[in-house]
């Protein structure tokens, strides 16, 4: 038996294969969720439709998060379609590859507003979008990172928006508690993915990563699918308003260990 039997899960953010909201879709399938799909818009509907063909879903939509009329009418075929959703999945971010490339305080205006409107509003729009549908035992998961904590050179706006973001899960989570609908976030290491591709640094990042996180291995996509497994089932039916970190250690880290840093860098 899956640990989501009987369970109907919406997963916005597919990109591509190597989408980290593709592979919560693949774990959650695994685990036995009927599954619906969302994608950003039609560019991506030719890389997507194939992945949901390979899985039988059949409800794949188009949402551009920053329309609320679009939100509302996935969530009434949605409602047509399933009947209710149990969990939702929130993988959505995106800033402008300027505002990435350039220190924070040049950050546009507009740079900014659309980072948070698409990184971090989005989350409190579905939500509200889908509470109707949702069924005590249901559960939303969002994606963050610990750049939303603390400073990841090249992440830049995006940190901002995912701290708005981290606030808005504890806040939805006190919201939503009376209902019976929890809210976390998985914070994962770094995955190579669409998004990921306009970070400045991403690549030294990546490299650096195994070497500097306790566990000494890198994060892969289905490592966070079984953590968004576990935050979606009943066994963590009492969590919520959380962030689970998926890297590895390498949050507790205050600083690299004096074998690595000799190693790599040569410091003594």
């Amino acid at each position: 038996m899956g640990l989501l039997d009987g369970k109907t899960a919406l997963v916005f953010g597919v990109a591509n294969k190597r989408s980290i909201a593709w592979g919560i879709a693949q774990a959650f399938h695994a685990h036995g969720a009927r599954l619906g799909l969302s994608y950003a818009g039609p560019a991506l509907e030719r890389r997507v439709r194939p992945l949901a063909e390979g899985l039988g879903i059949d409800f794949v939509e188009p949402c551009d998060v920053t329309q609320d009329d679009q939100i509302e009418a996935v969530a009434a075929k949605a409602k047509a379609h399933f009947g209710q959703v149990d969990i939702l999945v929130h993988s959505i971010a995106f800033a402008d590859r300027e505002d990435l490339a350039r220190p924070y305080y040049q950050t546009s205006r507009r740079g900014f507003l659309l980072a948070m409107e698409v990184s971090a509003y989005s989350l409190v729009a579905l939500a509200r979008a889908f509470k109707p549908l949702m069924p005590p035992g249901g559960a939303i998961v969002t994606l963050t990172y610990y750049g939303g904590e603390k400073v990841a050179p090249g992440y830049n706006v995006m940190g901002v928006a995912k701290a708005a973001l981290e606030s808005s899960v504890r806040y939805l989570a006190y919201d939503f508690g009376p209902d019976g609908i929890r809210v976390n976030a998985i914070s994962a290491g770094p995955i190579r993915t669409l998004a990921a591709a306009g970070v400045s640094g991403f690549k030294t990042m990546y490299k650096m990563f195994p070497l500097l996180a306790p566990l000494k291995q890198p994060i892969t996509q289905e490592d966070v699918g079984h953590a968004a497994v576990f935050l979606a089932s009943d066994m963590a039916a009492k969590i919520t308003g959380q962030v689970l970190f998926v890297d590895s250690g390498m949050n507790i880290m205050a600083f690299p260990d004096k074998d690595t840093l000799t190693r790599e860098f040569g410091a003594g």
